[in-house]
């Protein structure tokens, strides 16, 4: 599993690798009852604490992404085709929220935004 950190971030490590498996999971590249690298696993495969893996795979286990199962392990949750889509949309949401504050604090018309966006949205 490909999990990218950065200590120089400025979100902390669990977040991190909690963001970075909702992405692989979203994306589908982790797929429902897929099971996941134990928290020791992947701690050492990062080569960080156990607590901050523990602390990432409890993030997504309290948000309905993964579970976990007594003496078997951890497993992606599985999903709906409606959480997905609802996840997918809210995560877009949010990046669109920043991106409309620093418009409207540059003085970006609606117009210019939409053209921005549909321009930005059609590039390969």
């Amino acid at each position: 599993m490909d999990i990218f950190i950065s200590n120089t971030a400025k979100e902390p490590i669990y977040e991190q690798i909690a963001n970075e498996i909702k992405k692989l999971i979203l994306q589908g590249k982790l797929k429902p009852e897929e099971p996941l690298p134990s928290i020791r696993n992947l701690a050492k495969e990062l080569r960080i604490s156990v607590i901050t893996t523990k602390r990432a795979y409890e993030e997504l286990e309290n948000e309905g992404y993964i579970v976990t199962v007594g003496g078997k392990g951890t497993f992606v949750a599985p999903l709906s085709p409606d959480f997905f889509q609802e996840k997918r949309l809210y995560l877009v949401e949010q990046s669109l929220r920043e991106v409309v504050e620093t418009g409207k604090s540059l003085g970006v018309s609606l117009k210019e935004f939409i053209d921005l966006l549909s321009s930005l949205y059609k590039e390969e």
